[in-house]
């Protein structure tokens, strides 16, 4: 039997994805400082999220890992499924139930199975496939394009929804690096993952007119992305999900 699937847009990379009766929270990111802002709404605080099955978080950047706003969420021991260098801030943060995964490994959490996938960052990152009640969701938190990624359908199975970044930043000042995927790469994957749906997510952020000037570059928007998406693969469909929007996925 083929469960629900409804996935959440609270910010940036941070969604609640719900299958059946089960709810896991990506890459938790509340609050906001100096030249890191979500630029949207944020539709959740901790306080106001549902229950939570499991925590997943794909590396240890501030927007990515904002764990001194999530410990506002009731429940410290809600399971999280981290990135290694994330285990140690996790525990210190007052989390008891913190697991770290590598590329590859896969953790139980009551009917959904989470298997860490690679992820390439500026920092080390895993991204993930989520799989449970005849359903697979991989979140690939804000990684660059890697080759690894395109097995995901052969070892996981037929994806559902893909939810990939799609801003392309740059680091003005380190020679303009590539940090995350941009919108051509993230159509590239979608075209090898060939998803159900391909939701775009990271686009919004901003460091603000000072740093966006001087220090990053990216695209602000999904624009770019559902262009190069319906160009390349315009067999998968893209939805575009404002913060607290629900998108409930159909079989």
């Amino acid at each position: 039997m083929t469960e629900s699937l409804v996935v959440t847009r609270v910010a940036h990379s941070c969604h609640l994805i719900q299958i059946g009766g089960q709810t896991v929270l990506t890459d938790p990111w509340f609050s906001e400082k100096a030249f890191y802002h979500p630029g949207e709404p944020v539709a959740f605080q901790p306080e106001t999220l549902p229950h939570l099955d499991a925590v997943l978080i794909s590396h240890e950047h501030y927007d990515h890992c904002d764990l001194e706003a999530f410990r506002r969420y009731r429940d410290r021991h809600v399971p999280l499924l981290v990135a290694g260098p994330v285990l140690e801030k996790a525990r210190k943060a007052g989390f008891s139930n913190v697991r770290a995964l590598e590329p590859w490994q896969s953790a139980r959490i009551g009917d959904l199975t989470v298997s860490a996938a690679p992820g390439l960052h500026g920092v080390y990152e895993v991204t993930f496939v989520i799989s449970g009640g005849g359903r697979n969701v991989y979140f690939a938190g804000d990684t660059l394009l890697v080759p690894e990624l395109r097995t995901l359908p052969e070892r996981y199975g037929p994806l559902d929804v893909a939810l990939l970044p799609v801003n392309g930043l740059r680091i003005r000042m380190a020679g303009n690096k590539q940090v995350v995927m941009n919108a051509e790469e993230a159509a590239e994957l979608t075209h090898a993952l060939r998803p159900g749906l391909v939701v775009p997510q990271h686009y919004a952020f901003t460091g603000g007119p000072i740093a966006d000037r001087l220090f990053l570059k990216s695209d602000k928007g999904p624009a770019r992305f559902v262009e190069a998406a319906r160009r390349l693969i315009p067999d998968v469909p893209v939805k575009v999900i404002s913060p607290g929007e629900p998108l409930t996925v159909t079989p």
